[in-house]
């Protein structure tokens, strides 16, 4: 039980009695007990949707051959978590998945109506997971998009976090 509280707590930052009571709820089974939390942090982050998100940082990632570069804006609610170490590793993550995975829009709610128009839902779904940065699988985990990540992280601080915006650079481009 322990090892599976402490799995569960890794994957998704919640406490020890939030993860023991998943566990418990679903029969000792992490893969449920791990749906069921992310169940329940975006219920959290729905709550605190319409909360107000006036504090954040600015992180840019830069590649290494230099040809190519990031920025995004991520913003919270208190500067306690915009200072958090988790808070500014997961600007840095998405500075990266900007720069390497290309999107152009942040949810799909921003694509213009006609880009879309005449897809098949099939076709829209590819569309918005290349093009739609909350869409896109995580680079860092494929098994969860970005949207996932971000509600876990939400979760864990209890607190409203949005990405506000992002800008790729590439040398010539």
């Amino acid at each position: 039980m322990k090892e599976a509280i402490k799995k569960l707590r890794e994957l998704t930052g919640f406490g020890i009695s939030d993860c023991k009571k998943a566990l418990e709820e679903n029969d000792q089974d992490v893969e449920k007990a791990l749906g069921y939390l992310r169940k329940k942090g975006a219920k959290i982050l729905e709550e605190k949707s319409q909360r107000q998100t006036k504090e954040g940082i600015i992180e840019a990632y830069i590649h290494f051959s230099q040809n190519l570069g990031a920025m995004v804006e991520i913003n919270c609610e208190s500067d306690f978590v915009a200072r958090n170490p988790d808070f500014k590793k997961f600007a840095k993550e998405m500075a990266m998945q900007v720069a390497a995975c290309e999107p152009q829009y942040i949810s799909q709610g921003e694509v213009p109506p006609e880009l879309i128009e005449g897809l098949s839902s099939s076709e829209k779904e590819e569309f918005f997971r290349k093009k739609c940065l909350l869409s896109q699988p995580y680079l860092k985990d494929s098994t969860l998009t970005v949207q996932d990540y971000l509600n876990s992280l939400g979760a864990k601080f209890k607190e409203n976090i949005v990405i506000k915006r992002f800008v790729r650079f590439s040398l010539g481009g």
